[in-house]
């Protein structure tokens, strides 16, 4: 691990004397691979767990008032263009925006977590002009919580690769390793988009279900009422 270091001081000197800034700049511009790469970091000791946290969790809220002003000065017409393209995409935005309506605090939070439905999210709470001290309450809480998981998994694959690596001396695999890590939580944010969406689904259904309930047992009771006023 000495020599990947050793290499990067060398060539690349800059990256370790702002190494904070540049997380920060990841986590602002990017966000997923940069908060991977910092828990795989702490795990070499090369930067500290809470100064990564603090500025990978600062960094994914800027990026988060970024997108929230988009949809706040060009309203739907952003999220029309880059979510409702295609079919597939048009229902699942329109079904999270029902959600959102009803949940917005936990829409903003939990699409943080997600694949592709964390910016839709964040445009549309701009587009509605969701109240700015509660979304950025939601969104510093998200923020924090999604660089805290993902640096999770960077750290866990970093451990594992300083076990490997006392057996096999090889540069190529620490970036296996890393790629690996990032590949991983790509599959858990879809694996987390996809759970979301069945929830809103399966809870629109049991809404939809004891709404059809409730207005059966109205009617009969209606009917029972006017039967007895005939009588």
């Amino acid at each position: 691990m000495e020599q990947v270091f050793d290499f990067v001081q060398t060539h690349f000197p800059l990256l370790i004397e702002h190494k904070y800034l540049f997380l920060f700049i990841g986590a602002t511009l990017e966000g997923l691979s940069a908060l991977v790469i910092g828990g795989f970091l702490v795990s070499t000791n090369s930067v500290q767990f809470l100064p990564a946290l603090g500025v990978f969790a600062l960094g994914h809220t800027l990026n988060g008032y970024i997108w929230y002003a988009v949809g706040y000065y060009t309203g739907a017409k952003s999220l029309d263009k880059w979510g409702r393209s295609k079919e597939k995409s048009r229902k699942v935005i329109e079904k999270v925006e029902h959600y959102f309506h009803k949940h917005s605090g936990k829409a903003i939070f939990i699409t943080k977590f997600t694949f592709s439905l964390t910016i839709a999210t964040q445009i549309m709470a701009g587009s509605l002009k969701y109240n700015l001290k509660k979304y950025s309450w939601y969104n510093f809480l998200g923020s924090a919580c999604w660089a805290v998981f993902a640096m999770s998994i960077g750290y866990f694959f970093g451990q594992s690769y300083k076990l490997f690596f006392v057996y096999v001396e090889d540069v190529a695999y620490g970036v296996a390793f890393l790629g690996g890590a990032i590949a991983l939580i790509y599959i858990l944010k879809w694996l987390i988009r996809t759970a979301f969406i069945q929830t809103i689904i399966m809870h629109e259904t049991v809404r939809y279900l004891s709404d059809k309930i409730k207005n059966g047992i109205d009617k009969i009771l209606s009917n029972g009422n006017g039967d007895k006023k005939e009588y």
